[in-house]
This record gives structure tokens, C-alpha cells and sequence, in this order.
């Protein structure tokens, strides 16, 4: 029975070593504008809050407009303690659902990725 115990122990072990891990990715928290949301007056900027920091040179978006048409950003800074990507927006966006694609790595070398929307109205 000690054996038994033993081994329970290290699987038992193991299991929240390995939980761990999975927690140690840059998770998407919240975004400006937030997904699935509808705002009236276009965003200058999108502000995407991690639940980690980022490398920011492994780390960035892609936004596309109505059409499917690619929406021209600038250069992504990091703010918060590099847990938040600022992306500033160059292109003026009309109405319309606008889809943000971003990936992520985080300061620990782990690689997320994702997708959300929001859209203006007049």
C-alpha cells in the first residue's frame, strides 16, 4: 500500500505541476473597445490587457474592416507593465463590424493567439 500511495502522490504532483503551466500563458483579459461591442465614435487606438507581460516583438494585431479589407495600424507599444499592447489605428474606420486578430508572446516564451470584434454605429 505505500507504493500505492507513492505513486499517487507524484501523479498528484505532476498534475499540478503541469496545471501550472497552463496558466502561465498571456491570456487576453479585456480590450478597448471590448469585444462584441458596439461604440458610436471610431477608436484612435485599440488597447488589448493581457492577463501576463508581453514580448512585444513577438506580440501584435491584425485588423479588418467591413469589407475584409486590411485596417492600417501604427506601431504597437506596450503599457502596464508591458501586460497591456496599445496598437494606435492610422486608418479612419467607417460603420461597420471590424474584426481584431492578435497573437501574443508572453515574457516566458509562451505563444497565444485569438480573435474578437466590435462594431461602430453612427
Amino acid at each position: 500500500m505505500p507504493r500505492m500511495k507513492k505513486l499517487l502522490l507524484i501523479a498528484a504532483t505532476a498534475s499540478i505541476a503541469l496545471a501550472g503551466q497552463a496558466f502561465a500563458h498571456a491570456h487576453l483579459k479585456s480590450s478597448v473597445p471590448a469585444a462584441d461591442s458596439t461604440v458610436k465614435q471610431a477608436p484612435s487606438e485599440l488597447d488589448l490587457t493581457f492577463s501576463e507581460g508581453l514580448n512585444l516583438k513577438f506580440s501584435g494585431v491584425t485588423v479588418t474592416g467591413p469589407d475584409k479589407t486590411a485596417v492600417k495600424t501604427g506601431a504597437a507599444t506596450l503599457m502596464d507593465g508591458d501586460a497591456t499592447l496599445m496598437v494606435p489605428v492610422s486608418d479612419k474606420l467607417s460603420s461597420g463590424k471590424y474584426t481584431v486578430q492578435w497573437h501574443a508572446l508572453s515574457t516566458d516564451g509562451h505563444k497565444t493567439n485569438g480573435s474578437y470584434s466590435f462594431t461602430i454605429t453612427p
